[in-house]
């Protein structure tokens, strides 16, 4: 047995239990992961509620990436060996002791890196890359518009851009978040509690001919689709990839058709194992492509706090309030 957060029901943080549920056993192609730490995502506090289950197969505990050390190989298994450091992209699981992944959606910790922080990224850089680059083709100099840009995507999605040599527009509700995304690159801050976005990234191209953004990476859903349409330029991708501001929306095609604009909706955690867009390959693009950025320190993660696994629900309390900058992580064991 080990130790896990189960829920107790659903509804706020207290239905967080900590419990003994049974070991996983790692099956073909699969590994064990000794887990150190667990990061905390919206998706997790949908899942409390239950609004998010778990797809077919997955764990029905929370935790959708963790770092920690392989503690077990199953048969097919050839890249990784036990005792290698590593951190994972999950299904589900990740708030435990150990976890089983298959070993596609399994990272190297790069050389310097805490776990606890590691904890924090596999989720972030697979939502962020997959979405930025291999779904809406961010390139240099292109205009990027990132909602959220506090949050634990938001924080990285700026860095990333910036590596990608693209120009960076953020929304945030407080002048502490947006000059926290200033010290992270963005270079368009917007307090949308001020602010009208669509009027800012119109402006903010106008000179160069542009007519707004290129790219828009969203977590609002149906309270931003219209204005997000406003705001691109021609040519312009919408990557929706939350949903906090409702599911259900009108969609003005019009607009979209003049602009010769693509609305995409996306998730990570749904998509296959394997196959053409599953997560092994989102899993091989961030190994190849964004994790050398990460080893040389061009991209970091943002931690905005770490608390024990027996603090579940006040981590939850605390990503909820919408005060934190970055991630927050559940250090599970200290490895």
């Amino acid at each position: 047995m080990v130790r896990a957060i189960d829920l107790n029901g659903f509804g706020g943080p207290d239905v967080m239990v900590l419990a003994e549920v049974p070991e996983p056993k790692p099956g073909h192609g699969e590994v064990l992961i000794e887990v150190a730490a667990a990061g905390v995502n919206r998706a997790d506090l949908l899942q409390r509620q239950g609004f998010y289950p778990p797809p077919p197969g997955a764990s029905p505990l929370l935790g959708l990436e963790c770092s920690g050390v392989i503690a077990g190989i199953g048969d097919g298994v050839r890249d990784w060996a036990v005792g290698d450091r590593v951190c994972a992209l999950l299904s589900g699981g990740g708030y435990a002791e150990r976890v089983v992944v298959a070993a596609t959606q399994v990272l190297p910790v790069p050389d310097g890196l805490d776990l606890g922080a590691a904890a924090g990224l596999p989720e972030v850089a697979a939502t962020v890359w997959s979405n930025l680059v291999m779904t809406a083709g961010l390139r240099a100099n292109q205009l990027v518009l990132i909602h959220g840009g506090g949050s634990g995507i938001g924080t990285h999605a700026i860095q990333v851009a910036k590596a990608l040599g693209a120009r960076v527009a953020v929304t945030a509700g407080s002048a502490e978040k947006l000059a926290r995304c200033a010290e992270l690159g963005a270079d368009v801050l917007i307090n949308y509690k001020e602010d009208d976005f669509v009027a800012v990234v119109r402006a903010e191209r106008s000179g160069a001919g542009g007519s707004g953004a290129d790219v828009i990476l969203d977590n609002m859903g149906a309270a931003y689709l219209g204005r997000n349409v406003d705001a691109l330029a021609e040519h312009g991708r919408l990557v929706v990839i939350g949903m906090q501001g409702g599911v259900t929306a009108e969609l003005n095609l019009g607009a979209l058709l003049r602009k010769w604009g693509a609305v995409h909706a996306t998730n990570v955690r749904a998509r296959p194992a394997t196959g053409a867009g599953g997560k092994a390959e989102i899993v091989a693009e961030v190994r190849g492509q964004l994790w050398p950025l990460i080893a040389d320190g061009t991209v970091a993660p943002v931690i905005a706090a770490e608390l024990p696994i027996e603090e579940a629900a006040e981590a939850h309390r605390l990503l909820d309030s919408g005060e934190v900058v970055g991630k927050v992580v559940l250090r599970v064991a200290e490895l």
